[in-house]
Protein backbone atom coordinates (compact mmCIF):
# COMPACT_ATOMS: atom_id res chain seq x y z
CA UNK A 1 0.00 0.00 0.00
CA UNK A 2 1.91 3.49 -0.68
CA UNK A 3 2.23 6.10 2.02
CA UNK A 4 -0.09 8.65 -0.17
CA UNK A 5 -2.88 6.36 0.34
CA UNK A 6 -2.25 5.23 4.09
CA UNK A 7 -1.96 8.96 4.66
CA UNK A 8 -5.45 10.16 2.81
CA UNK A 9 -6.89 7.05 4.73
CA UNK A 10 -5.34 7.97 7.85
CA UNK A 11 -7.48 11.39 8.19
CA UNK A 12 -10.49 10.01 7.16
CA UNK A 13 -13.03 10.09 10.37
CA UNK A 14 -11.65 9.34 13.43
CA UNK A 15 -15.17 8.00 14.60
CA UNK A 16 -15.22 5.53 11.20
CA UNK A 17 -11.48 4.64 12.41
CA UNK A 18 -11.83 4.00 15.91
CA UNK A 19 -15.16 1.76 15.72
CA UNK A 20 -12.54 -0.30 13.63
CA UNK A 21 -9.82 -0.30 16.22
CA UNK A 22 -11.98 -1.23 18.92
CA UNK A 23 -13.83 -4.39 16.71
CA UNK A 24 -10.05 -5.50 16.17
CA UNK A 25 -8.38 -4.83 19.40
CA UNK A 26 -5.86 -2.99 20.90
CA UNK A 27 -2.43 -1.94 19.03
CA UNK A 28 0.36 -4.09 19.98
CA UNK A 29 2.24 -0.83 19.99
CA UNK A 30 2.44 2.88 19.24
CA UNK A 31 -0.64 4.06 17.60
CA UNK A 32 0.92 6.43 15.43
CA UNK A 33 4.15 4.23 14.34
CA UNK A 34 5.07 4.26 10.99
CA UNK A 35 3.83 0.98 10.14
CA UNK A 36 0.99 -1.07 10.98
CA UNK A 37 0.24 -4.78 10.91
CA UNK A 38 -2.89 -6.59 11.11
CA UNK A 39 -2.77 -10.40 12.51
CA UNK A 40 -5.84 -12.60 11.60
CA UNK A 41 -4.92 -15.95 13.94
CA UNK A 42 -6.15 -19.38 13.21
CA UNK A 43 -8.98 -20.90 15.64
CA UNK A 44 -7.45 -21.95 18.96
CA UNK A 45 -6.48 -18.23 19.19
CA UNK A 46 -3.33 -17.32 21.42
CA UNK A 47 -1.75 -18.82 24.08
CA UNK A 48 -1.64 -22.33 22.19
CA UNK A 49 2.17 -22.48 23.33
CA UNK A 50 2.82 -23.40 19.68
CA UNK A 51 1.07 -22.25 15.75
CA UNK A 52 -0.52 -18.79 16.75
CA UNK A 53 2.34 -17.99 19.75
CA UNK A 54 4.42 -18.39 17.05
CA UNK A 55 2.80 -16.22 14.70
CA UNK A 56 2.86 -13.39 17.49
CA UNK A 57 6.43 -13.95 17.74
CA UNK A 58 6.82 -12.94 14.26
CA UNK A 59 5.31 -9.55 14.65
CA UNK A 60 6.61 -8.65 18.09
CA UNK A 61 10.00 -9.49 16.92
CA UNK A 62 9.10 -7.06 14.26
CA UNK A 63 7.59 -4.31 16.60
CA UNK A 64 11.12 -4.47 18.43
CA UNK A 65 13.18 -4.02 15.57
CA UNK A 66 10.98 -1.38 13.33
CA UNK A 67 8.17 1.67 14.33
CA UNK A 68 5.77 -0.74 14.19
CA UNK A 69 2.18 -1.40 15.35
CA UNK A 70 -0.40 -4.26 15.08
CA UNK A 71 -3.57 -4.90 15.52
CA UNK A 72 -5.04 -8.84 16.59
CA UNK A 73 -8.16 -10.94 15.88
CA UNK A 74 -8.46 -14.20 17.25
CA UNK A 75 -11.78 -15.40 15.31
CA UNK A 76 -13.79 -18.53 17.46
CA UNK A 77 -14.35 -20.41 14.22
CA UNK A 78 -14.03 -20.59 10.32
CA UNK A 79 -16.61 -18.53 9.53
CA UNK A 80 -15.19 -15.53 11.15
CA UNK A 81 -12.49 -15.56 8.83
CA UNK A 82 -13.81 -13.40 5.96
CA UNK A 83 -14.74 -10.36 8.43
CA UNK A 84 -11.98 -10.57 10.08
CA UNK A 85 -9.83 -9.61 7.00
CA UNK A 86 -11.82 -7.07 5.41
CA UNK A 87 -12.00 -5.23 8.70
CA UNK A 88 -8.58 -4.83 8.26
CA UNK A 89 -8.57 -4.26 4.56
CA UNK A 90 -11.29 -2.08 4.80
CA UNK A 91 -9.60 0.55 7.48
CA UNK A 92 -7.11 0.81 4.73
CA UNK A 93 -4.92 1.72 7.81
CA UNK A 94 -2.54 -1.62 7.07
CA UNK A 95 0.87 -1.76 5.03
CA UNK A 96 0.48 -5.90 6.07
CA UNK A 97 -2.52 -8.15 6.80
CA UNK A 98 -0.99 -11.54 8.15
CA UNK A 99 -3.64 -14.82 8.04
CA UNK A 100 -2.43 -17.17 10.05
CA UNK A 101 -3.61 -21.12 9.01
CA UNK A 102 -4.81 -23.20 6.06
CA UNK A 103 -8.08 -22.67 6.79
CA UNK A 104 -7.92 -18.59 5.81
CA UNK A 105 -7.24 -19.80 2.63
CA UNK A 106 -10.78 -19.50 0.95
CA UNK A 107 -11.92 -16.54 2.46
CA UNK A 108 -8.45 -14.48 1.29
CA UNK A 109 -8.80 -15.88 -1.68
CA UNK A 110 -12.08 -14.44 -2.32
CA UNK A 111 -11.40 -10.95 -0.25
CA UNK A 112 -8.04 -9.95 -1.95
CA UNK A 113 -8.72 -9.28 -5.27
CA UNK A 114 -11.12 -6.97 -3.50
CA UNK A 115 -8.66 -4.95 -2.04
CA UNK A 116 -5.76 -4.79 -4.80
CA UNK A 117 -3.54 -2.20 -2.82
CA UNK A 118 -3.72 -4.38 0.16
CA UNK A 119 -0.46 -6.34 1.24
CA UNK A 120 -1.32 -9.59 2.80
CA UNK A 121 0.46 -13.05 3.24
CA UNK A 122 -0.61 -16.32 4.47
CA UNK A 123 0.92 -19.25 6.36
CA UNK A 124 0.32 -22.45 5.48
CA UNK A 125 -1.62 -22.41 2.12
CA UNK A 126 -0.93 -20.84 -0.93
CA UNK A 127 -3.01 -17.97 -2.67
CA UNK A 128 -2.82 -17.25 -6.41
CA UNK A 129 -3.66 -13.56 -6.22
CA UNK A 130 -0.65 -10.88 -6.97
CA UNK A 131 -0.91 -9.04 -3.60
CA UNK A 132 -0.75 -12.34 -1.48
CA UNK A 133 2.50 -13.73 -0.30
CA UNK A 134 1.94 -17.35 0.29
CA UNK A 135 4.18 -19.46 3.02
CA UNK A 136 4.60 -22.79 3.28
CA UNK A 137 6.20 -25.36 5.76
CA UNK A 138 8.13 -28.64 4.30
CA UNK A 139 5.87 -30.19 7.59
CA UNK A 140 6.49 -34.13 6.70
CA UNK A 141 10.60 -33.42 6.82
CA UNK A 142 10.37 -32.00 10.32
CA UNK A 143 7.91 -34.97 11.19
CA UNK A 144 10.07 -37.48 9.69
CA UNK A 145 13.16 -36.12 11.72
CA UNK A 146 10.66 -36.71 15.20
CA UNK A 147 9.34 -40.03 13.61
CA UNK A 148 13.00 -40.89 13.03
CA UNK A 149 13.93 -40.30 17.25
CA UNK A 150 10.65 -42.33 18.60
CA UNK A 151 11.12 -45.38 16.27
CA UNK A 152 14.65 -45.42 17.54
CA UNK A 153 13.73 -44.77 21.28
CA UNK A 154 10.84 -47.15 21.10
CA UNK A 155 12.50 -50.26 21.20
CA UNK A 156 15.33 -49.78 23.37
CA UNK A 157 15.13 -49.03 27.13
CA UNK A 158 15.47 -45.19 27.97
CA UNK A 159 14.17 -43.67 30.80
CA UNK A 160 14.96 -39.68 31.29
CA UNK A 161 13.07 -37.03 33.51
CA UNK A 162 9.70 -38.75 34.19
CA UNK A 163 9.28 -40.86 31.40
CA UNK A 164 10.66 -44.42 30.64
CA UNK A 165 10.41 -46.39 27.46
CA UNK A 166 8.63 -49.83 27.29
CA UNK A 167 11.04 -51.80 25.26
CA UNK A 168 9.04 -55.00 24.71
CA UNK A 169 5.87 -52.90 23.39
CA UNK A 170 7.80 -50.67 20.74
CA UNK A 171 5.03 -48.67 19.95
CA UNK A 172 4.22 -44.60 18.96
CA UNK A 173 1.50 -42.29 18.41
CA UNK A 174 0.36 -39.59 16.72
CA UNK A 175 -2.75 -37.19 17.96
CA UNK A 176 -3.97 -34.57 15.23
CA UNK A 177 -6.09 -31.56 15.65
CA UNK A 178 -8.46 -31.93 12.63
CA UNK A 179 -8.10 -34.62 9.86
CA UNK A 180 -6.93 -32.00 7.14
CA UNK A 181 -4.81 -32.33 4.58
CA UNK A 182 -2.10 -30.35 5.91
CA UNK A 183 -2.16 -32.36 9.51
CA UNK A 184 -2.28 -35.59 7.30
CA UNK A 185 0.82 -34.18 6.54
CA UNK A 186 2.58 -34.67 9.59
CA UNK A 187 1.50 -37.94 10.42
CA UNK A 188 2.45 -39.17 6.83
CA UNK A 189 5.84 -38.11 7.85
CA UNK A 190 6.16 -39.30 10.71
CA UNK A 191 5.14 -42.73 10.24
CA UNK A 192 8.09 -42.59 7.34
CA UNK A 193 10.27 -41.17 9.78
CA UNK A 194 9.39 -44.33 12.54
CA UNK A 195 9.86 -46.90 9.03
CA UNK A 196 12.87 -45.74 8.53
CA UNK A 197 14.42 -46.25 12.25
CA UNK A 198 12.61 -49.83 12.29
CA UNK A 199 9.71 -50.95 9.78
CA UNK A 200 8.54 -53.35 12.99
CA UNK A 201 7.51 -50.05 15.38
CA UNK A 202 3.35 -49.98 15.27
CA UNK A 203 2.04 -46.59 14.95
CA UNK A 204 -1.38 -45.70 16.22
CA UNK A 205 -3.19 -41.87 15.38
CA UNK A 206 -6.02 -40.44 16.47
CA UNK A 207 -7.71 -36.86 15.60
CA UNK A 208 -9.40 -34.80 17.92
CA UNK A 209 -11.75 -32.71 16.07
CA UNK A 210 -10.31 -29.43 17.75
CA UNK A 211 -7.47 -27.42 18.01
CA UNK A 212 -8.10 -26.23 21.74
CA UNK A 213 -9.32 -29.35 23.53
CA UNK A 214 -6.88 -29.84 25.90
CA UNK A 215 -9.12 -32.18 27.68
CA UNK A 216 -9.60 -34.36 24.54
CA UNK A 217 -6.17 -34.82 23.79
CA UNK A 218 -5.13 -35.91 27.44
CA UNK A 219 -8.61 -38.59 26.63
CA UNK A 220 -7.06 -39.50 23.69
CA UNK A 221 -3.32 -39.76 24.30
CA UNK A 222 -3.54 -41.86 28.24
CA UNK A 223 -5.78 -44.10 25.93
CA UNK A 224 -2.94 -44.68 23.43
CA UNK A 225 -0.53 -44.79 26.51
CA UNK A 226 -2.81 -47.88 28.75
CA UNK A 227 -4.62 -49.83 25.87
CA UNK A 228 -2.08 -49.69 23.20
CA UNK A 229 1.16 -49.34 25.76
CA UNK A 230 2.70 -46.53 22.98
CA UNK A 231 5.70 -44.72 24.73
CA UNK A 232 6.26 -41.78 23.06
CA UNK A 233 3.78 -39.65 21.10
CA UNK A 234 3.94 -36.52 18.66
CA UNK A 235 1.09 -34.36 18.53
CA UNK A 236 0.27 -31.62 15.80
CA UNK A 237 -3.00 -30.50 17.54
CA UNK A 238 -2.04 -27.07 18.98
CA UNK A 239 -3.16 -26.23 22.28
CA UNK A 240 -5.26 -29.89 22.35
CA UNK A 241 -1.62 -31.18 22.83
CA UNK A 242 -0.95 -29.60 26.06
CA UNK A 243 -3.10 -32.57 26.98
CA UNK A 244 -0.84 -35.08 25.36
CA UNK A 245 1.98 -33.54 27.66
CA UNK A 246 -0.46 -33.86 30.47
CA UNK A 247 -0.97 -37.62 29.98
CA UNK A 248 2.67 -38.45 29.39
CA UNK A 249 3.47 -37.17 32.59
CA UNK A 250 0.90 -38.83 34.08
CA UNK A 251 1.80 -42.15 32.60
CA UNK A 252 5.26 -42.17 33.19
CA UNK A 253 5.82 -41.67 29.27
CA UNK A 254 6.86 -39.64 26.47
CA UNK A 255 5.88 -36.69 24.43
CA UNK A 256 7.05 -34.79 21.15
CA UNK A 257 5.74 -30.84 20.82
CA UNK A 258 5.19 -28.78 17.60
CA UNK A 259 5.42 -25.34 15.83
CA UNK A 260 7.52 -24.28 18.52
CA UNK A 261 10.20 -26.00 21.25
CA UNK A 262 7.13 -26.60 24.03
CA UNK A 263 9.65 -27.80 26.40
CA UNK A 264 10.50 -24.35 27.12
CA UNK A 265 6.84 -22.73 26.31
CA UNK A 266 5.45 -25.47 28.82
CA UNK A 267 8.08 -25.94 31.47
CA UNK A 268 6.08 -27.66 33.99
CA UNK A 269 5.69 -30.97 31.21
CA UNK A 270 9.67 -30.38 30.17
CA UNK A 271 10.38 -33.44 32.27
CA UNK A 272 8.73 -35.84 29.60
CA UNK A 273 9.16 -33.72 25.92
CA UNK A 274 11.82 -35.27 24.16
CA UNK A 275 11.65 -33.33 21.56
CA UNK A 276 9.71 -30.66 19.46
CA UNK A 277 9.00 -30.44 15.63
CA UNK A 278 9.39 -26.68 15.46
CA UNK A 279 7.95 -25.02 12.93
CA UNK A 280 8.98 -21.23 11.88
CA UNK A 281 6.18 -19.39 11.26
CA UNK A 282 7.70 -16.76 13.32
CA UNK A 283 10.33 -16.25 10.88
CA UNK A 284 7.76 -16.20 8.03
CA UNK A 285 5.97 -13.52 10.01
CA UNK A 286 8.52 -11.39 10.25
CA UNK A 287 10.15 -11.43 7.10
CA UNK A 288 7.22 -10.15 5.63
CA UNK A 289 7.14 -7.32 7.66
CA UNK A 290 10.73 -6.55 7.12
CA UNK A 291 10.09 -6.71 3.07
CA UNK A 292 7.05 -4.53 3.12
CA UNK A 293 9.78 -2.37 5.51
CA UNK A 294 12.47 -2.11 2.78
CA UNK A 295 9.67 -1.74 0.31
CA UNK A 296 10.47 -5.16 -1.05
CA UNK A 297 7.55 -7.01 -0.59
CA UNK A 298 6.16 -9.45 -3.62
CA UNK A 299 2.72 -10.94 -3.61
CA UNK A 300 1.72 -13.58 -6.35
CA UNK A 301 4.37 -16.64 -4.93
CA UNK A 302 5.21 -18.77 -2.55
CA UNK A 303 7.60 -19.19 -0.18
CA UNK A 304 8.71 -22.69 1.18
CA UNK A 305 10.65 -23.14 4.15
CA UNK A 306 12.02 -26.80 5.09
CA UNK A 307 14.64 -28.45 6.63
CA UNK A 308 17.21 -26.65 4.84
CA UNK A 309 16.25 -23.42 4.96
CA UNK A 310 15.81 -24.22 9.02
CA UNK A 311 11.65 -23.41 8.68
CA UNK A 312 11.34 -27.09 9.93
CA UNK A 313 13.32 -29.00 12.67
CA UNK A 314 13.55 -31.33 15.50
CA UNK A 315 14.49 -29.54 18.63
CA UNK A 316 15.57 -31.66 21.70
CA UNK A 317 13.83 -30.92 24.96
CA UNK A 318 15.64 -28.32 26.98
CA UNK A 319 15.60 -30.56 30.07
CA UNK A 320 15.62 -33.75 28.75
CA UNK A 321 16.85 -33.46 25.67
CA UNK A 322 20.47 -33.99 26.83
CA UNK A 323 19.97 -37.70 27.73
CA UNK A 324 19.08 -39.01 24.60
CA UNK A 325 22.06 -41.18 22.93
CA UNK A 326 24.42 -39.52 20.58
CA UNK A 327 24.30 -42.19 18.59
CA UNK A 328 20.60 -41.38 17.99
CA UNK A 329 21.12 -37.52 17.24
CA UNK A 330 24.22 -38.74 14.63
CA UNK A 331 21.49 -41.29 13.01
CA UNK A 332 19.04 -37.77 12.88
CA UNK A 333 21.60 -35.78 11.32
CA UNK A 334 22.33 -38.32 8.79
CA UNK A 335 18.51 -38.54 7.48
CA UNK A 336 18.28 -35.21 8.12
CA UNK A 337 21.33 -34.28 5.33
CA UNK A 338 19.81 -37.13 3.31
CA UNK A 339 16.16 -35.33 3.09
CA UNK A 340 18.07 -32.19 1.92
CA UNK A 341 20.46 -34.22 -0.78
CA UNK A 342 17.30 -35.45 -1.97
CA UNK A 343 18.22 -39.66 -0.92
CA UNK A 344 15.39 -39.52 0.96
CA UNK A 345 11.87 -38.91 -0.51
CA UNK A 346 9.48 -38.26 2.31
CA UNK A 347 5.68 -38.46 1.70
CA UNK A 348 2.62 -35.66 1.99
CA UNK A 349 0.28 -38.10 2.22
CA UNK A 350 -0.71 -41.22 3.80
Amino acid sequence: MSRERRSVLKGLSAVGLAGVAGCIGGFGGESDAEYQVGMVYATGGLGDDSFNDMAKQGVVDARDEFDLAFDEREPGREGEFPSAQRDFAESGDYDLINCIGYAQAEALGENAPDYPDQNFIIVDAVVEEDNVRSYVFEEPDGSFQVGHLAGLLTDREFAAGAGETNPDASTVGFIGGTESALIQSFEAGFRAGVEHANADVNVVSSYVGDFNDTAQGQSSARSMYQNEDADIIFHAAGRTGIGVFQAAQDEGRFAIGVDSDQSLSNEDFADVILASMVKRVDTAVYNAIESVVNDEFEGGAAETLGLEQDGVSAVYGDEIGGEIPQEIKDALEESRQAIIDGEIDVPSEL
